[in-house]
């Protein structure tokens, strides 16, 4: 099987098309047990990567049943929910990224949390200090409305052909027979124990018997098919109205701690009224032209779109493909600082604040911007925002800030179908486990997405647009992303990693399309994350290359990261066909599969 790909890439490597060709990428019949995970799989009908075969597979199953995109996505989502729980689940949010192929256009709907109506920019302070991070993160204050099952009930709704019950019916038979643990798996668990230990409720599900679950041992979740069930009967308006909803507000309201934790576990302030009052946004995409290419994601509340948009009207001015990969990685870095200046500065819930999204994507403030890298030295961090309203040459505005914390978790998954719609879809719990809080009886795990909020402003004196407030979405890094030549899909990716998301997605790009790295390879290469702080994160195939004394002696500064991201994609090919993307190692490697491997269109 030849692999060809676009105009702006190099053909695939042996490796990558050695595993191209032994992969059959498509999914496992019913029944049968978990596919085995494979990076990269090409051919038609349609295309799925995740972090996980068996989310990969449900989406598949709903492909090759004849459903499209926006039908294999809600199916893997709510599979990812299952196998995935410490990631996703309908107790979080997202943001989904569709292509149309009818109209050629990208719509999005925001998903995201909210805060309670009751909530001020005092959620998080206690006596005019910040509470520590980590009483906020396990805790009931940190819970926001979920907007995951509103997601999947606007997107299917507006673009989908198959009802939710249906979609419903692989992660429900998932969650009752099981899926098998894997390492990933059982190290979340692990790195969550003291956590989970505290509640009873998750203690009984997570921990089976009182123990790590064992890697190749069968996971079930009977409460979580259950649920699923219920909101196939009821639809998603049952998450949010009714008993589903009423024992939300009381496990929120009402932490079920285990009387002899020593945890300080804070109640939340979440009403029936504010699951009722929620709801999903349909917003225009960002958009930037980039080497003749079209890249849209997702506008605010996720600060996604517009840093990564502008990182990228950034890099443009330069040849990037011409650079050492030193050059390359230092003005990388550096646009990845200058846009993560701008996004602390700038981005918040535009419900609630002065949100320039169009200014900050104009290439005149990128250029504005632009001219602060120098090929011989790094710039020194916190720095301090432009101001894209009044762009001038080199400027920096007010006080420099730093970049509040965001924890590192989330999911990601791609799809395509043989229509040739996309979707692009984030989703999360926010931390890694999330609150640690399990709806008795219910199966999930509750987010702790207010904590994306800062507890206070980032530094004394400086504007704060992501401060909590009354039903107010805090702001986001997730940057599910579609990219159109000529009106039509090339490229879809996107990742989890808080904020390390923008810089994931940044580096993938500008790898497979600056670099000529293949798609595959553009994912596995070695990460850096530069967020606006004195040092940039690396994951060792950087730290322990010779590279890193070229940067260091432009006096760039790191410090190691073992693993940034994990990121999904999928691609059109010239022949028509599909390839999906994933990992080839992070979280366990990620699964692609396509429709078709060695079929017809």
């Amino acid at each position: 099987m030849e692999v060809r790909m676009p105009r702006f890439a190099r053909p695939l490597p042996l490796l990558a098309l050695a595993a191209a060709l032994v992969s059959t990428g498509a999914a496992a019949p019913p029944g049968a047990a978990t596919p085995p995970k494979v990076p990269v799989a090409a051919g038609y009908g349609g295309a799925v990567a995740s972090v996980d075969a068996d989310a990969s597979a449900a989406g598949i199953a709903v492909l090759r049943s004849g459903g499209n995109a926006v039908d294999a996505a809600v199916a893997t989502a709510a599979a990812l929910g299952v196998t995935e729980p410490y990631s996703a689940g309908i107790g979080g949010g997202g943001y989904f990224v569709y292509y149309d192929a009818a109209s050629r256009r990208v719509h999005t709907i925001d998903g995201r949390e909210t805060a309670p109506a009751t909530a001020t920019a005092e959620l998080f302070q206690e006596n005019g200090q910040p509470i520590p991070f980590a009483e906020g993160q396990t805790s009931g204050r940190g819970v926001g409305v979920p907007g995951t099952p509103a997601t999947w009930k606007s997107a299917l709704d507006s673009w989908g052909t198959r009802p939710l019950r249906h979609l419903l019916k692989p992660a429900e038979k998932l969650a009752r027979d099981g899926f098998t643990v894997d390492a990933t798996f059982r190290a979340q668990t692990e790195a969550n124990e003291a956590r989970f230990r505290d509640f009873p409720d998750t203690r009984e599900l997570f921990l089976p018997g009182g123990a790590l679950p064992v890697v190749g041992s069968t996971f079930k979740n009977p409460d979580l098919a259950a649920t699923y069930a219920e909101l196939a009967r009821k639809g998603t308006g049952a998450l949010y109205r009714g008993p589903i909803a009423e024992d939300i507000v009381r496990t929120v309201r009402k932490p079920p701690v285990d009387p002899a934790a020593t945890r300080n576990v804070r109640p939340g302030d979440l009403t029936t009224a504010d699951l009722r009052a929620y709801g999903t946004k349909r917003q225009d995409p960002t958009r930037i032209g980039y080497r003749g290419l079209d890249v849209y994601s997702m506008a605010p509340s996720s600060s996604g779109g517009t840093t990564v948009g502008e990182a990228l009207n950034i890099l443009e001015r330069t040849d990037l493909s011409r650079l050492s990969e030193a050059q390359y990685l230092h003005r990388f870095i550096e646009a990845s600082r200058i846009s993560f200046a701008d996004r602390g500065r700038w981005v918040g819930d535009p419900a609630a604040e002065d949100v320039p999204t169009r200014e900050l994507l104009s290439q005149r403030f990128a250029d504005s911007r632009a001219c602060l890298i120098k090929p011989d030295r790094a710039l020194t961090s916190p720095l301090a925002p432009g101001d894209p309203r009044r762009p001038e040459p080199c400027a920096t505005t007010g006080q420099a800030a730093p970049t509040t914390y965001e924890g590192e978790n989330t999911t990601h998954l791609t799809v395509a179908d043989r229509w040739g719609n996309v979707v692009s879809y984030t989703l999360t719990i926010e931390s890694t486990g999330g609150s640690a809080i399990t709806v008795p009886g219910r199966g999930f795990l509750l987010n702790n997405e207010l904590t994306d909020f800062s507890f206070a402003p980032a530094a004394p004196g400086v504007p704060d647009p992501n401060l909590p407030g009354p039903g107010k979405r805090p702001r986001s890094s997730m940057s599910p992303t579609i990219v159109l030549e000529h009106g039509k899909p090339v490229l879809a990716l996107g990742s989890p990693g808080g904020a390390t998301i923008i810089t994931t997605v940044l580096q993938t790009l500008t790898g497979h399309l600056d670099r000529g790295l293949p798609l595959v390879d553009a994912i596995a290469a070695p990460r850096a994350s530069q967020r606006n702080q004195t040092t940039t994160e690396l994951e060792p195939g950087l730290w322990n290359s010779p590279v890193r004394a070229e940067l260091e002696a432009l006096g760039q500064g790191f410090r190691q990261n073992p693993e940034i991201g994990a990121a999904t994609a999928v691609q059109r090919l010239p022949d028509g066909r599909w390839l999906a993307a994933a990992e080839t190692s992070r979280r366990g490697g990620g699964s692609a599969m396509v429709v078709h491997p060695h079929g017809t269109p």
